[in-house]
């Protein structure tokens, strides 16, 4: 399947797909084709263009058609948010539904929706007290963060957190669970249903597949 990924950050989770992908089971099946980005400094499209992706800026005028444009003339089946901070447009939305993902850097419904993105939403988690964070992979609907969940990992939120510490473990752990959620909806075991529900698991070689999978955190 070909992936395109939307990015307007420093591309530490395209990396870890690419990384992902090149070492799987999955990787004759599965390649990612086409960076997106609206900023066209951003590290992300950097870290394409020495893997050999095709990149493309989307301008801030595109109200959505040339970036369709641009990933079906590159084949894209699935699209991936990582660290996209725009609402992609609703013609890319209906495009792409059910085959479009993204991840936030917590677990939703909590701390999502406009305006919660990086240290923003630590720095919420942790001013309310919560005891667990973490991550979550949702399909992409026209609503910040109010797809469907794919899969959620929790991270232990510690008395001495800072927001900066919290989102290093939190990315950490991101860099695992999405591209393996991308794998799985690649290869068509994880789906969303009519049902505007998920259905299937994630690979059977995935630690998170596995019931005494051991959680990235330590309560201590």
């Amino acid at each position: 399947m070909r992936i395109g990924i939307l990015a307007s950050g420093g591309g530490s989770n395209l990396q870890a797909i690419i990384n992902h992908f090149a070492a799987s089971p999955a990787r004759d099946a599965a390649q990612v084709v086409l960076v997106a980005s609206n900023r066209p400094e951003a590290g992300a499209m950097s870290c394409a263009q020495l893997a050999g992706i095709a990149t493309h800026h989307i301008a801030n005028a595109d109200n959505g058609q040339s970036l369709l444009d641009a990933l079906r003339t590159a084949g894209v089946e699935l699209l991936a948010l990582a660290g996209y901070l725009k609402l992609v447009p609703r013609v890319v939305v209906d495009a792409y539904a059910g085959h479009m993902l993204n991840v936030h850097p917590a677990l939703l419904p909590s701390f999502g929706g406009h305006g919660m993105y990086g240290l923003r939403v630590h720095e919420a988690v942790i001013q309310a007290g919560a005891k667990l964070s973490g991550v979550t992979v949702h399909f992409v609907s026209a609503e910040y963060d109010r797809g469907a969940i794919a899969a959620q990992w929790p991270v232990a939120v510690l008395r001495t957190d800072t927001p900066q510490s919290l989102a290093a473990r939190v990315l950490a752990v991101e860099h695992r669970l999405y591209p393996v959620v991308l794998e799985a909806v690649a290869g068509r075991t994880l789906t969303l249903g009519t049902d505007g529900r998920t259905h299937g698991g994630l690979p059977a070689h995935s630690a998170f597949a596995m019931n005494d999978a051991k959680p990235f955190f330590s309560l201590h």
